[in-house]
């Protein structure tokens, strides 16, 4: 498994994403905070982000990633890959 990583400026567009997506105040967000529990999202908040992620980043994110995109953190990694790819 390789390490991959996310500059600053991308990894404070992906909150600003995450936090407009779930509907959060800005501080609410945390790298580990699951988005259907702690954050009450739902199936249609995912595929927004993901969207947004696509759209933001011009990647393309397979469907099957989506049950992997359980928190910030785990979002960062997706995006990382997809980056690489």
């Amino acid at each position: 498994m390789s390490i991959v990583t996310i500059d600053a400026a991308t990894e404070a567009k992906v909150i600003e994403i995450l936090v407009d997506s779930l509907d959060l105040e800005g501080g609410q967000l945390t790298r580990t905070g699951l988005f259907i529990e702690d954050y009450g999202a739902d199936s249609l908040g995912a595929i927004e982000v993901l969207s947004c992620l696509e759209t933001t980043f011009g990647v393309t994110i397979e469907q099957d990633e989506l049950p992997r995109m359980i928190n910030m953190e785990a979002v960062l990694e997706v995006l990382a890959r997809a980056e690489a790819r």
